[in-house]
């Protein structure tokens, strides 16, 4: 395959506003600066960094609650010391800073369909999509914590298909917003502002009169239309339901996997549920979760991961798999081999890792080995070593599941983003499989996403443009029936 036709990269950094993201502990590296997550200014700096790299976007991902299964009930003493996701900031109202100092780099941001009200979130998403012009996207969550659950009211968490299903009809209602409550044109710019006419057309903006099983929201969308209307849309489920959502409303998919044997299955899948409802498969970004740590050879690389790995957080690290799994590991003895363990979900869970993570191969999976595993990267893949070695491992990514790129998350900020840029991004350039440059400079995140020049709204096959309300009618087509 010639250079030319080379599939290219998308490279996001994967970032929290917190301490510590999937590296607890870590705020304690002398030179890491996630205890600078609160300034505004430290933020500008990496999404600078990272745009000069030509890095796509930063992902921010978001909880709405502590980590305090581990040694629970409602414990965050394991959690806290370490800095484990808690606290942590909205990422939200950081984007239209980091927007205004740079140009291209796009931002994905987390929100929850299952404690926020449509209506609502779709008036932030415009708000941020206007400020940035065009450079936000959505990362569509359902939630996962019960600490959440319980600190928005309710006595446990929704049942997990019934957030898919809530999380469906909250789509419809955003998208009837977004795309079905402005039409095209409603607003007076340049030459048809004549003074006369006033701001915009009041027949050109209509209540979207949304009553389901969920919601009721007459509308109108409170927001003018913003440069993407639908912000960029991202999802992360692995479940059967998730993965369903995923296929019919994301156009990026963030998945995780110990080895892309492992993950192309998922892809697969994803993308014929995507064919099955009338999308273009190939349309659909699929981003693999990765922690890169490279440095100028294998042996160096190796020897910064095992320095990292001395100020990472055990306890913090097992506080993370409570929350993940729901399972407190406490309740064991500390040489219990986990892989033998009577919990059906958390034996599964061990042996999946016991049988997959590279070196681990018969290895006993205590509390320890859990810890010593989760303590950087979270349950994603590692990849370690000089850039060859670490251009040649994502390269066979993309071969054999499919993917076409890479949310890259960190052991240290910004350094392990630094070694990124200074050591792989070269590597990744010389063998044609990054870019130089963005493919639209200044566009939004959607045109920069699917490298299509003029492509700022939803692609006529996404269900969301069946809400489209064209210059020229009187109403959207959907609404004709209704």
């Amino acid at each position: 395959m010639g250079s030319a036709e080379k599939k290219q990269l998308i490279l996001n950094a994967f970032a929290m506003q917190s301490p510590s993201h999937l590296n607890p502990g870590l705020h304690r590296y002398p030179k890491d600066q996630g205890h600078k997550y609160t300034s505004l200014q430290s933020w500008i700096r990496v999404a600078q960094k990272l745009e000069a790299a030509k890095f796509h976007a930063i992902f921010f991902a978001d909880v709405l609650g502590g980590y305090d299964v581990y040694k629970g009930p409602a414990n965050l003493d394991p959690t806290i010391p370490a800095g484990a996701q808690f606290p942590i900031n909205d990422p939200l109202y950081s984007i239209p800073a980091m927007a205004a100092a740079t140009e291209t780099i796009a931002f994905g941001v987390t929100a929850s369909t299952t404690y926020d009200a449509p209506y609502a979130m779709a008036r932030r998403f415009s708000t941020v999509d206007h400020l940035s012009n065009g450079r936000v996207g959505w990362n569509i969550v359902t939630s996962y914590l019960e600490s959440a659950a319980r600190n928005f009211g309710l006595n446990t968490q929704i049942e997990h298909d019934e957030r898919y299903r809530i999380a469906d009809e909250y789509l419809d209602v955003t998208y009837k917003l977004w795309e079905g409550s402005w039409r095209d044109g409603a607003v007076y710019k340049g030459d048809d502002r004549d003074g006369v006419k006033g701001y915009a057309d009041p027949k050109a903006v209509r209540q979207i009169h949304h009553k389901g099983k969920y919601f009721n929201v007459p509308g109108p969308h409170l927001c003018e239309p913003s440069p993407q209307r639908t912000p960029f849309l991202l999802q992360a489920g692995t479940s059967s339901a998730g993965k369903a959502f995923a296929a019919k409303h994301a156009e990026a998919i963030f998945l995780n996997g110990q080895t892309p044997e492992l993950v192309r299955p998922s892809v697969d899948s994803v993308r014929e549920q995507a064919k099955a409802l009338g999308r273009d498969p190939a349309g659909i970004k699929i981003v693999a979760g990765v922690l890169v740590i490279v440095a100028e050879t294998d042996e160096a690389a190796h020897a910064k991961f095992e320095e990292y790995a001395r100020y990472g957080d055990r306890e913090g690290a097992l506080a993370l798999f409570g929350g993940w799994s729901g399972y407190d590991l406490s309740t064991y003895d500390d040489e219990q081999d986990f892989r033998f363990v009577e919990q059906p979900a958390v034996r599964s869970m061990v042996n999946h890792w016991a049988s997959t993570v590279p070196g681990m191969e018969g290895k006993k999976w205590n509390k320890r080995t859990i810890a010593d595993y989760l303590i950087m990267g979270g349950n994603g893949c590692k990849i370690i070593g000089g850039p060859k070695t670490v251009a040649d491992e994502l390269e066979r990514w993309v071969e054999v599941a499919d993917v076409d790129g890479f949310n890259l998350s960190y052991a240290s900020i910004p350094e392990t983003f630094d070694d990124i840029i200074q050591y792989l991004v070269p590597e990744l350039q010389a063998r044609g499989i990054f870019h130089t440059d963005y493919a639209v400079k200044g566009g939004t995140m959607r045109e920069n996403m699917t490298e299509q020049k003029g492509q700022t709204r939803l692609p006529e096959s996404h269900p969301g443009a069946k809400y489209f309300w064209r210059e020229g009618e009187e109403v959207p087509k959907y609404a004709e029936s209704q």
